[in-house]
């Protein structure tokens, strides 16, 4: 594909804090003051936004916020930035509403992958795929990749220590590792979601015109806070599934336990530990990894990804090669203003060399959650990135574009025309990732099977029928 249209889900996890004297709600408590005015304007908690993205309230009452299908990298930033903008924002109102009720209670969202009691929530990345290209066929290679991939793009999390022994390769002191979500995933490959979590999905729900495409779900990844690791999980992934598209050839690379291997690599911060493979070899992460950038290298100075973005691509591969760089070295610092992993490792390092603290000391752990807090001056990441310790890639002003306009070059534009056109009619309609319409059936529903057809003589005629 010249063009890949690319979104993220991002499910957040949702707490509160009571003030003097005053009892913190559950989580069920808080989402329905969270999605009060959601429901409100909306007449429901499952909602499609003007800027074309989805907000629901998933399973574990964990609000989810699922970006407009983008076609450029630097969209997608800007989108995925603009969702915890509107959560924090719906946060806020909780707040008030509770408040207005005499409740002194403050609401946290996070945007992390794994609660206090040890249960993981997803940050899912979806990939459309040309109808030929078969997810299952080019598992076996994009797995080593994904299993590997947390070098990269991981958030970084404690893990605490149990008794050795018990379960699948756990140790009896806290570590520091590079993933949330590895220690939770149970598959390579599956149909199913929440039973089995896999590194990949292969249910095939194209939401697009199915003789044509269909969607690679994958939820190994973990959320991301810092927008260069953004760009380095989906840039690096594209690239991959890119040059598989166009058969470059790669060294077979077929790792023998997926599930044990995502959890050895995360527990092993120098990416030296061997990971068996099919053939009876071992590879370690930073030789799976180091083939993979190879290809990439071969693929990009032979012409490929000629395109606008070309800049941004080469941003992501120098940067893929300083984190391998600094894996192998041991100098993480000198990533700890592009990569999570790296910038929460930096802030604990710092604690313990001024107070001596265990990885299982409170403070630490209190780290690891804050620096997912999404309230800008109260969360970890968002007082770096005020302080400049943490890179960018779109403006403040790209992401306040983004709360409410829907990416141009998709049809994500069409469907956020018809919703404002049909708010502002105070007309009821019906909208999901490929249908537009109005209630009462006056009007004629369109279906969007084209992901990429960003205009559209239907819609043109529903919306000036809504103006009407």
């Amino acid at each position: 594909m010249i063009r890949r249209i690319v979104g993220i889900e991002t499910e957040f996890g949702i707490t509160s804090v009571g003030g003097d004297g005053a009892r913190s709600l559950g989580a069920d408590e808080i989402a329905r003051y969270f999605f009060r005015p959601v429901v409100q304007r909306w007449r429901s908690s499952n909602v499609f936004l003007e800027n074309g993205s989805r907000l629901y309230l998933d399973v574990g009452s964990h609000p989810e916020y699922a970006t407009a299908e983008c076609d450029g990298l630097r969209q997608l930033v800007a989108h995925d930035r603009a969702g915890e903008r509107i959560v924090d924002d719906l946060a806020l109102q909780a707040e008030q509403a509770l408040a207005a009720e005499g409740i002194d209670v403050n609401v946290y969202l996070f945007k992390n992958n794994t609660d206090s009691v040890g249960n993981s929530y997803g940050c899912h990345e979806n990939y459309l795929l040309d109808r030929a290209t078969q997810v299952r066929s080019i598992a076996t290679t994009l797995l080593p990749f994904l299993v590997s991939r947390q070098l990269l793009c991981g958030a970084g999390k404690i893990l605490p220590g149990t008794p050795a022994g018990v379960g699948l390769g756990e140790t009896e002191e806290p570590t520091f590792c590079f993933s949330q979500r590895a220690e939770h995933m149970w598959d390579g490959v599956s149909s199913a979601t929440t039973r089995s979590r896999p590194l990949i999905n292969t249910r095939d729900e194209p939401h697009a015109d199915s003789t044509r495409f269909r969607r690679m779900h994958v939820i190994v990844g973990d959320s991301n806070m810092i927008e260069t690791t953004t760009l380095l999980k989906i840039a690096s992934t594209r690239l991959v599934l890119e040059m598989l598209e166009a058969g470059v050839e790669l060294r077979p690379m077929a790792v023998a336990h997926p599930v044990r291997a995502i959890r050895e690599i995360s527990r092993d911060l120098t990416g030296t530990r061997p990971v068996a493979m099919t053939d009876g070899t071992t590879m370690t992460a930073l030789e799976i990894q180091r083939e993979f950038l190879a290809a990439v290298h071969r693929y990009l100075d032979s012409g490929g990804w000629e395109r606008d973005d070309r800049p941004d691509i080469e941003r992501c591969v120098a940067l893929w090669e300083r984190v391998l760089d600094a894996v192998e070295s041991g100098d993480h610092e000198s990533i700890a203003a592009d990569i999570d992993w790296a910038a929460k490792l930096r802030l604990i390092r710092q604690v313990q060399a001024k107070t001596g603290a265990d990885l299982d000391h409170p403070r630490l752990s209190q780290i690891d959650l804050t620096y997912h807090d999404v309230r800008p001056g109260r969360g970890l990441h968002s007082v770096l990135e005020r302080r400049g310790l943490v890179s960018r890639v779109v403006d403040d002003t790209e992401v306040e574009r983004a709360r409410t306009v829907a990416p141009e070059t998709t049809r994500a534009a069409l469907r956020g025309r018809f919703i404002t056109a049909a708010r502002d009619a105070e007309r009821d309609f019906t909208v999901d990732w490929v249908h537009l319409k109005v209630s009462d059936g006056t009007l004629p529903t369109v279906a969007l099977t084209d992901p990429f057809a960003h205009e559209d003589p239907r819609v043109d005629e529903l919306v000036a029928a809504l103006g009407r």
